[in-house]
Order: structure tokens, then sequence, then C-alpha cells
């Protein structure tokens, strides 16, 4: 919070508009256990409910208003067998002129869904790709405290990058229009806390890295029909699959041994 202050009050002085452009790609996973067939085709089909492409187009609109920008336009798509996808053609002024509305630069927000099932080990992992890119003084990072809570986010893959120059007063280049240690400066610690972070971050480019695994794995939290039968042996091994599943795609990785069949 403090480094998000210090950054609106350091503002460059800019010869003439921001054209840097700022870019923030991330992945959200959501894992379930789903052991028998029925359970897999259920979940596949509450996941494709839950987030089709109109509630996806709803979050865009919300991370439009949070980092202050203008919606000029929306495309959604729903897919035949599944997944869907939600664009949105953004803006951050917009200025009217002798009856003519101009937009002052034009960014995005798009977001797709990747639903998927493993029938040997019964886990089944969902994806959103989300793509915030935005040009001027709006910073897609504003949004990640809305985001990441809005789905059950148990890894989160961040990518950031600043392209391009702007110019100052004085004609001086600038390739980046606000302070940045981490993708973390712009989360918030109640969310940080839930947690286990890796950052790798290349400060010459511009570029930006944050891994992030959700430390406590609540079992009954995963199963996707809570199952009250499951002996202890049988939940320890479903605990394993979950983490398993869950270090692979952290450590981004497969681990040896392949995958287990169940009992």
């Amino acid at each position: 919070m403090a480094v998000r202050m210090e950054q609106q009050k350091k503002k460059i002085k800019l010869k003439g508009f921001n054209n840097l452009t700022k870019s923030l790609s991330f992945n959200i996973y959501d894992i379930s256990y789903a052991p028998s067939k029925q359970s897999r085709k259920e979940y596949l089909e509450y996941i494709d409910e839950e987030y089709n492409a109109e509630r996806l187009c709803g979050i865009l609109k919300e991370v439009t208003n949070i980092i202050g920008a203008h919606i000029i336009s929306t495309s959604t798509q729903d897919y035949d067998p599944l997944g869907a996808s939600a664009t949105i053609l953004i803006s951050e002024g917009v200025i009217k002129q002798d009856g003519m509305i101009m937009h002052l630069d034009k960014s995005h927000v798009s977001a797709h869904t990747y639903p998927e099932t493993n029938e040997r080990t019964g886990i089944s992992t969902f994806r959103v790709d989300i793509d915030v890119s935005t040009c001027g003084h709006v910073s897609p990072l504003n949004a990640l405290d809305y985001l990441i809570p809005n789905f059950d986010s148990d890894i989160v893959t961040l990518d950031y990058k600043v392209r391009g120059f702007t110019r100052d007063v004085h004609g001086v280049k600038h390739y980046l229009d606000h302070h940045i240690d981490s993708i973390q400066d712009f989360i918030s610690d109640e969310i940080l806390e839930k947690y286990r972070t890796t950052d790798v971050n290349f400060f010459q480019d511009n570029l930006f890295h944050t891994r992030m695994m959700l430390q406590d794995i609540e079992l009954d939290n995963y199963l996707f029909k809570k199952e009250s039968n499951l002996s202890a042996k049988h939940q320890d091994k479903v605990r394993m699959l979950i983490e398993r599943e869950m270090l692979e795609i952290y450590h981004q990785t497969s681990l040896l041994g392949g995958d287990t069949d169940e009992d």
C-alpha cells in the first residue's frame, strides 16, 4: 500500500501522451478431486456453467472499472464442448470534440478458460488465463486484489512487462513510469499470507514474474463431491495427489513416477 501511495506522488511531467504499454498476463489454477466418470462429467459441467462467457465478461468489466479505464466494445464466446472467452477493448480516456468521440488510446482485457480432468488420478484442473494490457497511466496491477479472490486460486502465475518508452518535458526517454520491485507490491498482505511465493525479476528489462501456491490444503475444499466414506488411507492418497498436482504447476515441471492409479 505504501508503494502505491509513493507511486501516485511521483509522476513524471511528460512532453506529450504516455505511450508506455503495460501488460499483465497470468494463469489461475483451481484443483479438484472427482474420481468417478460421472463426477468428472458433473465437475466439467459445473465449471462450464460457473465460469461461462457472460460471467467472465462481468469480471472483466469490474477490472476495467477498478483500473479506471473506459469500455469501447465487448466480445464473448462459449465453446463446444467446453471453455469460454471474453475480451473487452478499453481506453484510458475519452474526448468529445465537434460531435465526435475520440479515444486517447486502445488497450484490452481478456479471459479464457481451460477445464480438464485426469481419468487415472481423479484430479481435475481448471485454468483461467487473463491478460490486461493498458497504455498511458492506467495500471493493470491495481486489479490483482479483486481478481485473485474471484476464482478459487490454488496456484497463480503472473507476468508483468512494460514496453516502449515515453518522454518527459526535457525530452528524456522513460521506460517505466512507476516504482516496482515485485508484483507482490500490488497484492494485499491478507492475500499473500495464504500463499507460498517465488519471484523471478529482470529489472533492467522491466520484466517481473511471480508464482503463488496456496499453503494450507483443507481436503474438504478439494472434493467436488463431498466424500464422507473415504478411509484415512484414501484421504492421505488424495491429499498427496492434490499436493503433487499443485507442486508440478508451481514449479512448472513433472515429478518422477507418472500418474498414480486409483485403488
